[in-house]
């Protein structure tokens, strides 16, 4: 098998799941319990609480543990929104965000909360610019991905950020696929809310981060104890947990490493397809984007298809965001871009990781070229 949709999830790796087992198993205790068995969970959560810190430039004290980043992204959305409930208020998003935060946009909507959704260009930048003409008197929170799940573009967050912070308006960036990718600082992108999930860094699925800077307050998410901070009460889930603090920790260790690998094998990729399909069309832009992803058009031909017979190879790919992976419906993101729903449909996105080999690379262009060739109905076409 080929892998190669680490952008819907990862592996976790052979190191943090060394870490998770002996909280599954010898150290099982409820962190909240006083003996040394859950004195000792306790301390494990805290050492996972500074770990995901000082990998993105935050205190400990600043970090909440959620069970995932959609989670996260609607805490910090509907949570900004309740704290202004007596005020008729203006939130600013953008139309390729992930559907955990535009989901949790329409939600607001639908209760009288006035939305922007800021377009982008055909490369999926989000323009500053228009980021400071859509602020209104009203404006209380804007919220703009770090990079985008589908292209991989990068946004300019620190420019936002900056200009934001000036006006006294609070921001959100949605990091899930940035964390453990690139270099993620919250003070240099000057955001006041962060969310990332461990399963997007080979760590496990089920646990998500929130950062949020110490000054400000969000409303107690779930009711209970004291957990968190007696902002998200409930036994915490202390093997994902620590398996993410190390997960985390691994991947920033091997960040540079690691992105120029996955470079190589995009650009292996992309030239061995071009060798046999010229008009392949790269969706987003070339450069400023995830050093492992790359969005794909045939135009001609059903991205779904094209998905489909590379899986019979045992080769994974997708069509768009593994939200909404079954749904005959094309890509919001390429829509976005100026695509049109055919060249939408006919997309795919690979997603390279740390497990991946240049020898996947390079299967994996072949594939797709064979499989390009039987749908098109004559081998040798591509």
């Amino acid at each position: 098998m080929i892998y190669a949709d680490n952008a819907a999830t990862t592996r976790i790796s052979d190191f943090a799941l060394a870490k998770m087992l002996p909280f599954l198993q010898e150290q099982y205790g409820n962190a909240s319990s006083q003996y040394s068995l859950g004195v000792n969970a306790k301390r494990a959560i805290g050492k996972a609480r500074q770990q995901v810190s000082e990998a993105i430039g935050a205190e400990p004290s600043e970090i909440v543990f959620t069970s995932g980043g959609s989670e996260s992204d609607s805490w910090v959305i509907q949570g900004v929104a309740e704290s202004f409930d007596k005020e008729t208020i203006h939130v600013i998003t953008s139309s390729i965000e992930h559907h955990a935060v535009l989901n949790a946009c329409n939600m607001l909507e639908s209760k009288g909360v006035e939305l922007t959704y800021l377009p982008v260009d055909n490369h999926g930048f989000v323009s500053p610019h228009n980021v400071k003409a859509a602020i209104k008197q009203n404006t209380k929170l804007v919220s703009i991905m770090l990079a985008n799940n589908e292209i991989g573009t990068i946004q300019p967050i620190a420019e936002i950020g900056q200009y934001l912070h000036g006006l006294g308006i609070l921001f959100h960036t949605d990091a899930v696929q940035a964390v453990g990718h690139i270099p993620v600082n919250v003070k240099d992108l000057q955001v006041d809310f962060l969310t990332a999930s461990a399963h997007k860094f080979n760590g496990p699925k089920g646990t998500g981060i929130l950062y949020k800077r110490s000054d400000l307050k969000l409303p107690q998410l779930i009711f209970g104890g004291e957990q968190e901070r007696g902002l998200r009460a409930g036994t915490e889930n202390v093997a994902g947990i620590v398996a993410a603090g190390y997960a985390l920790e691994e991947n920033v260790a091997e960040m540079s490493e690691n992105a120029k690998r996955l470079k190589i094998l995009i650009d292996i990729t992309v030239a061995g397809i071009r060798k046999r399909i010229p008009n392949v069309r790269v969706n987003g832009d070339i450069d400023n984007r995830l050093p492992g992803i790359v969005n794909l058009g045939f135009d001609g031909i059903s991205g779904e298809s094209l998905m489909n017979l590379l899986d019979l190879k045992g080769i994974c790919v997708s069509t768009s965001s593994a939200c909404n992976s079954g749904k005959d419906i094309p890509s919001h993101v390429l829509l976005a871009l100026g695509l049109s729903e055919e060249q939408a449909k006919s997309a795919i996105r690979i997603s390279y990781g740390r497990f991946n080999t240049e020898e996947d690379a390079v299967a994996l262009a072949s594939a797709v070229c064979d499989a390009y060739a039987k749908i098109k109905g004559a081998a040798g076409v591509c």
